[in-house]
């Protein structure tokens, strides 16, 4: 019976295929549009001739980002800034989570429609500033991580996925004189890191994208992330000083390439943590850790 369902898929299983497919390759092809601009020459370029594949190869584009050594710097900055952004994240949000997943913690209910309302309501961004002023964050690194440091829709998860443990592994725990501590490091955290790993692709990930809290706070080119110096690059015209340089390079290089190959830059890095977190993005993580 298995063998003949699997032989013959529903109509609607081969619908779902088909509209996965489809919003896959409509992801893809900007992507690979990208990296073919990235490594054309300029001739393809102007004549618009760069579809999904690279005319007249050639990598100057990404010769002259490499050359840029602000560039490299906001990109250094912006890896330790990320790594301690997302440490920072995801012991904020273990701490908050773990004790909403206890009964008997006083106001529980008072703390989960708090966090649940900043999900719905903020202050907006003029009070926000103000805010980040009046406490000396303004051209530092702190302006970048602290207020956005913990995420109420990924503190709900990760406090829903803590819910979900068995509590006789607690309880089990606590006989044994176990500590809330210990017991949190030693057991829930352990049977927790498919929902770990994926909380911190998504913080690691939302702080890496991240521009616009840059822009307002940072007046220091030196404390530039990756992604305010890629917008000064796609949005400002000094882009095309990059390619006011005498020899070949000149007639083999334009903004758009540059533009290209500032983006791949900006990306690549953060596409390559996903296949080292993949392995966690599985279910079934507490099949067998109790036993009826």
């Amino acid at each position: 019976m298995n063998n003949k369902i699997r032989q013959n898929p529903r109509l609607s299983d081969v619908l779902i295929m088909i509209f996965i497919g489809i919003t896959v390759i409509i992801s893809i092809l900007p992507f690979l549009n990208i990296i073919a601009v990235s490594l054309s020459s300029k001739e393809a370029i102007i004549s618009d001739k760069v579809t999904i594949f690279p005319r007249g190869f050639n990598i100057e584009s990404y010769k002259l980002v490499f050359a840029d050594i602000r560039m490299l710097k906001s990109m250094g900055l912006t890896i330790v800034l990320t790594l301690i952004y997302t440490v920072l994240s995801m012991i904020m949000s273990i701490c908050a989570a773990y004790p909403l997943t206890k009964d008997n913690l006083k106001g529980r209910s008072f703390f989960s429609m708090l966090i649940i309302f900043t999900m719905f309501f903020s202050g907006g961004m003029i009070p926000e500033y103000l805010l980040v002023k009046e406490l000396g964050m303004l051209d530092s690194l702190t302006s970048l991580i602290v207020p956005g440091m913990i995420s109420a829709f990924n503190l709900i998860i990760l406090r829903t996925f803590f819910t979900s443990i068995p509590p006789s592994l607690e309880e089990s725990a606590y006989l044994d004189g176990s500590s809330h501590i210990v017991t949190l490091t030693k057991i829930v955290l352990p049977l927790s890191l498919p929902v770990l790993a994926t909380l911190s692709l998504f913080y690691a990930v939302s702080r890496w994208n991240t521009y616009m809290d840059a822009l307002f706070y940072i007046t220091n080119s030196n404390l530039y992330p990756i992604q305010l110096k890629l917008y000064q690059v796609v949005m400002n015209s000094m882009v095309t000083d990059l390619t006011a340089q005498e020899g070949a390079m000149q007639t083999e290089v334009i903004a758009e390439g540059i533009k290209a190959a500032s983006i791949m830059f900006a990306t690549i890095p953060i596409l390559i943590v996903y296949p080292w977190l993949q392995r966690y993005f599985v279910s079934g993580a507490m099949v067998g850790a109790v036993k009826e």
